[in-house]
């Protein structure tokens, strides 16, 4: 007499749940990493009690107390800084809409000015000038 076992054993192996759990940690990690778009240097902005929500742009411009100026994490003085300005691209200029500046709070009047000469010489017109809320 010959017995037949009616239940054979399973041995696949299924990946689906596994991909789907880790399909939903990347996606999980895409939203919840935050991109760099902090500062490249220590500054204390100056207070403002008007100031409103500035949109980070691709270009910016940061002015520290040692009359450094940082163009997109880089060190340049004034007329580097015009001549890295000149070197953008004509197509690439129509594309930014506003460059934010950030200057600290003990940066010069002359210095600010002389950065804002630079960006409006080479083209640039939607400048925002970073600043943050002023306590009361």
């Amino acid at each position: 007499m010959k017995f037949q076992r009616r239940l054979s054993p399973r041995t696949e192996v299924n990946l689906v749940p596994m991909i789907d759990v880790v399909f939903q940690l990347v996606i999980f990690f895409m939203v919840a990493t935050t991109l760099k778009s902090g500062q490249a240097i220590p500054l204390v902005l100056p207070g403002s009690s008007s100031s409103e929500t500035v949109v980070t742009t691709k270009l910016m411009v940061q002015i520290n107390s040692e009359d450094e100026i940082y163009f997109n994490d880089q060190v340049f003085d004034i007329n580097g800084l015009s001549a890295a300005l000149q070197n953008i691209s004509a197509k690439d200029r129509e594309l930014i809409q506003n460059i934010v500046v950030e200057g600290d709070r003990y940066v010069s009047y002359e210095l600010m000015v002389k950065v804002l000469d630079a960006l409006r010489n080479n083209g640039f017109k939607g400048i925002s000038l970073k600043t943050r809320k002023a306590e009361e």
